[in-house]
């Protein structure tokens, strides 16, 4: 039997798991030894003990050009893409009630991707770069949009709409590949390097201060409908049977999870796969209740893609090759894995 721990503030109570507690505490100081050892590990590498006086104001002043300038806001932004993409993915199996389903799957990455890329080739030298996310997430929802309406027929089916998902998002790879391939050489690299996902080149301004907003209000909105997941998980008769509003609460873990996944993808580019592996990966260390797997998905999320990145910007020195190619190297036997173990279930 699992042993449960009351959280009062106010008039507010939470009960929470204690392997849930331990759990989330040992991926949080093993995010934090990631964040510094990345942080020091590259052309030049600087001693996670250097790093952490960098950060508490007593480096040497070529060290903190490095760390404050070069890696840290890179380092940041993955952990705040590899998180809002491992909750996305969350919530959308936990809707769908599909351990396959994903941002990458559905087509909501794709959507995303298209929005920023119209951005890039339309809008770069008339808008601030501050308005991409809005592009990708207008992108991502109508995408997602036209996903839900194809897959509505009495409802939305979960299987149905990852059977669509996987057409459309073959369907709008296609046009934003007939875009880079008609447009300028300068937009088509930097879109194509946008399409297989990087964050290279990541600053404070343009990107963290971008994404972090975002960030910051998605994840709470969405731990607070950890219960509808749990619900929706348990199948539409017996949600229903227990009072639940099925396709309301759909629709707006949808919309939550659509516009993670949008802001991630408009600063990380298309990275794959880290929405479906952390998702699984927190499930087996915490069960699947979702107000447990929420801060375990982000915290693994954030864990891969810098791991991930790290590999990118070291392992083929002076190239950086983008983040998204290592997590599609280790997603895609992952997802192969998933298909047969569930290849009798629909």
């Amino acid at each position: 039997m699992r042993k449960l721990i009351s959280i009062r503030a106010g008039k507010l109570s939470l009960l929470v798991e204690t392997r849930t507690l331990w759990v989330t505490g040992i991926l949080f100081v093993l995010c934090l030894a990631a964040i510094l050892i990345s942080t020091g590990v590259g052309s030049q590498y600087i001693a996670p003990l250097d790093v952490l006086k960098v950060l508490l104001g007593n480096g040497v002043p070529m060290e903190e050009v490095i760390v404050e300038k070069l890696r840290l806001p890179r380092v940041v932004i993955a952990v705040l893409v590899g998180a809002s993409l491992a909750v996305a993915g969350a919530v959308l199996q936990g809707v769908i009630r599909n351990p396959l389903a994903s941002p990458d799957v559905t087509g909501v990455t794709e959507g995303a991707s298209f929005g920023a890329v119209l951005f890039i080739f339309f809008f770069t030298d008339t808008l601030s770069i501050h308005w991409m996310p809005v592009a990708a997430i207008f992108g991502a929802f109508a995408v997602s949009g036209l996903l839900y309406v194809l897959a509505w027929k009495d409802g939305v089916s979960p299987l149905r709409l990852v059977l669509i998902g996987i057409g459309v998002s073959a369907a709008i790879k296609s046009v934003s590949y007939m875009l880079i391939i008609a447009g300028p050489l300068q937009l088509a690299d930097r879109s194509l390097t946008f399409m297989t996902g990087s964050i290279y080149g990541a600053s404070w301004d343009k990107d963290v201060m971008t994404l972090l907003p975002w960030v910051l209000v998605l994840l709470p909105l969405t731990w607070v409908q950890a219960r509808n997941v749990n619900i929706q998980a348990l199948g539409d008769e017996v949600a229903s049977s227990a009072g639940a509003q099925i396709q309301r609460q759909r629709l707006v873990l949808l919309v939550l999870s659509v516009a993670l996944a949008g802001s991630a993808v408009a600063i990380g580019g298309a990275i794959g796969f880290i929405g479906l592996m952390a998702p699984h990966m927190a499930r087996k260390l915490v069960g699947a209740s979702f107000g447990s797997v929420l801060p375990v998905s982000a915290l693994i999320g954030a864990l891969l893609l810098l791991a991930a990145d790290l590999v990118a910007r070291t392992a083929f020195l002076p190239n950086d090759v983008p983040a998204g190619v290592f997590t599609a190297a280790i997603g895609a036997p992952f997802f192969m894995f998933l298909l047969y173990r569930n290849r009798n279930r629909y």
